[in-house]
């Protein structure tokens, strides 16, 4: 039986929603997206003198860096690398790694959903320490895996014995944040070489070191990659070089899985101008270093004034600092907005404080000193 195609197609008929509201509904997202958790947002940086509540730092890109930026955007007409290829270049020949073990994108945030989404679905299982960073029940939840959360140590530090324990046959891949965000913890090396020893082969171990550079490591975790072909190293520009506009990070991992992510990945994964900069910034290792240390002796400063006033704190290896407050965490926040000052506060957990700037620190002290009798013990980890 033919058809003849130029034939009038029939009317359509007409629909039992027409004449309704088109804005009164629309598609559905697929099972489980609307009961994810939202990404807070600090409150108070548009009216306040100085915002210690982001983790970025407090001075603009240098001038080299700046006309690294300008001279990309003349070219924003056309479309950059496929796959942020000087970018990579850039990585591999600095830690000695070959090309195909590097993975460039839009900050290590980008880089952490492309893995999860490369390597964990529905009925898989992911684990992470909590508190830890709040993206990570986000992106875990899009992937429709299940979320394994690991409380902290009493001091605040991963326990990477219990997360070990934690591994079944549903689990996919291990998130370890070191410096842990927002508490500032660490994992050291011999920690890290034991985790990785207890967890099987075909689980992927995931370590977080967006803020690496301020704890002033003595190893670097990517000489790692040789031994654990299950490892992937995630790092950003966004913290120690200043870049935290622009997005730009990267991944180190094993020939195999980041050939993997390859093929997951979007094309243009890096804007033109992101590349420029990133390598424009980490051609000033002196400024680089000059900019950490500075952040290091605020930390410290920070640190020991906390201490003197009888707060007990973790030592911290990021650009911040955890006060553990409790219940108290909120009170905090407006006690610092109160001086002029945005802090992260995590409700019935503490605050967060960025370091950068002397007048902000002086601002957290004074609201500090503004509330009664602040000797809280740290909180209590909180499960979901």
């Amino acid at each position: 039986m033919s058809t003849n195609i130029t034939s009038p197609l029939p009317p359509l008929e007409p629909s039992d929603h027409r004449g309704a509201s088109r804005g009164a509904s629309g598609p559905s997202p697929r099972p489980g997206i609307a009961t994810l958790p939202e990404y807070s947002r600090s409150q108070g940086k548009a009216s306040v003198r100085w915002i210690a509540s982001s983790n970025e730092l407090p001075v603009p890109p240098s001038p080299a860096v700046q006309d690294a930026v300008a001279a990309a955007a003349a070219d924003a007409n056309r479309y950059p690398s496929l796959a942020g290829d000087n970018l990579v270049a850039t990585v591999a020949g600095r830690l000695g790694l070959e090309p195909g073990q590097v993975v460039a994108g839009a900050g290590s945030l980008a880089l952490l959903q492309l893995l999860l989404s490369t390597y964990a679905a529905s009925g898989d299982e992911v684990i992470y320490a909590w508190r830890s960073y709040e993206a990570y029940p986000i992106l875990v939840g899009v992937t429709g895996a299940a979320a394994v959360e690991v409380p902290l140590t009493g001091g605040s530090r991963h326990d990477l014995k219990s997360m070990a324990a934690a591994i079944t046959t549903a689990t996919r891949a291990v998130i370890v944040c070191s410096p842990n965000n927002p508490t500032g913890t660490t994992v050291d090396h011999e920690e890290l070489m034991d985790f990785l020893d207890r967890v099987p082969a075909q689980v992927l171990v995931i370590l977080d070191e967006a803020y690496r550079e301020f704890s002033l490591p003595e190893h670097d975790s990517t000489h790692l990659l040789k031994r654990f072909a299950n490892l992937a190293v995630l790092r950003t520009f966004s913290k120690a070089y200043g870049l935290a506009g622009l997005r730009a990070g990267y991944l180190a991992a094993g020939q195999d899985i980041a050939a993997n992510l390859r093929r997951a990945a979007p094309p243009f994964p890096v804007s033109r101008v992101a590349e420029a900069a990133a390598i424009a910034a980490w051609d000033e290792p002196d400024l680089t270093a000059q900019t950490i240390s500075r952040i290091v002796d605020e930390r410290r400063y920070l640190s020991a004034q906390l201490r003197n006033r009888g707060i007990e704190l973790p030592a911290s290896g990021g650009n911040f600092v955890w006060i553990p407050v409790g219940g108290r965490a909120l009170e905090l926040e407006a006690a610092c907005l109160a001086q002029s000052v945005s802090v992260r506060a995590f409700d019935g957990e503490g605050v967060r404080v960025t370091l950068g700037e002397r007048g902000a620190t002086t601002a957290v002290l004074a609201a500090v000193d503004s509330m009664a009798r602040l000797t809280i013990p740290p909180a209590a980890p909180i499960a979901r």
